[in-house]
């Protein structure tokens, strides 16, 4: 039991991730370590040959954590992107229009009148979410879709192709040919704009299951598997839902602020997976508690 000291960091002005990864593994700090065992079952991940999932909610990509994801999909990290509509929502809105800082302790009713959404401490006018992603999506789905019938995933990648911003997501996910799933995907301004290209286009279906076989058919062949997942909510749920039909993940890094007490799938750690075979029992894992503004570029950052 008494193997390992506890070692002082050395930390300093030009101190890298990489160091700074050392740093936590051998300080026995509390979130700390955790951070370097993430970053370590990570490295396994990325060297191995199994299918590498990502997981994340929407909200952190109205931030500039929407460049470590980028950057992540542009050096292709990960083969199988999982998110919520959101994703889609703040990904486009900011290929067009800027999002600002603003503040937790903002006055609602104020920002309310004066046209302006609220996320967390950041401000995004209406100008630069559903007023900008009508005007620029309308005219992409008629090119994309007409009055046919087309998987969320392949509608994505379409959208994706026609984006050529550089700090976009899904411009580098279509670049890379990473398909991206997005099980809730009208619960957003982008499913909005589905259901109001369908007024107009009766025709039109959108093919949910088309979605499900192209998971089917990455995960049942698949010889490993592995998950980095941010916050719950479909997304994590997703993302081991269908790896349950393989026995499980092979390799799990979870970074949550949720709480487990209440029983809520965003406070479940992984653990909790290993007895529904979500999880692989004797696999490697790890859940970090923390905001993954500061966690993911850290985890990540050395492999960037």
């Amino acid at each position: 039991m008494l193997t390992r000291k506890v070692e002082d960091m050395d930390v300093h002005p030009g101190t890298s991730v990489k160091e700074l990864m050392d740093d936590f593994r051998s300080s026995g700090g509390f979130v700390a370590k955790k951070v370097a065992v993430a970053h370590d079952i990570l490295r396994a991940m990325f060297d191995s040959e199994g299918v590498n999932f990502f997981s994340f909610p929407a909200c952190i990509v109205s931030t500039g954590t929407r460049g470590v994801i980028s950057k992540a999909v542009r050096k292709g990290l990960f083969d199988v992107l999982i998110t919520t509509c959101g994703t889609l929502d703040h990904d486009l809105a900011r290929v067009w229009e800027d999002y600002y800082h603003g503040d937790f302790d903002a006055d609602d009713t104020m920002l309310h009148r004066e046209g302006i959404n609220r996320l967390g401490n950041i401000f995004i006018p209406n100008s630069s979410y559903g007023e900008v992603l009508e005007a620029n999506l309308q005219p992409l789905l008629e090119e994309i879709i007409g009055d046919s019938s087309i998987g969320p995933r392949e509608l994505i990648h379409q959208v994706g192709l026609r984006i050529k911003d550089k700090n976009s997501i899904l411009h580098w996910a279509a670049k890379n040919d990473i398909p991206v799933y997005v099980p809730g995907i009208t619960d957003g301004a982008f499913g909005s704009q589905l259901w109001m290209y369908w007024q107009g286009h009766r025709n039109f279906r959108l093919d949910l299951m088309k979605d499900q076989q192209e998971l089917a058919d990455i995960v049942f062949p698949a010889k490993e598997t592995g998950a980095l997942m941010i916050g719950g909510g479909i997304s994590k749920h997703h993302t081991i839902w269908w790896n349950q039909y393989r026995g499980g993940l092979d390799r799990t890094v979870y970074i949550t602020t949720a709480v487990e007490y209440d029983g809520s799938l965003s406070g479940a750690r992984v653990s909790e997976a290993i007895s529904w075979g979500k999880v692989r029992t004797g696999s490697d894992y790890i859940t970090v508690e923390g905001d993954a503004t500061v966690l993911l570029p850290l985890v990540l950052g050395s492999f960037l």
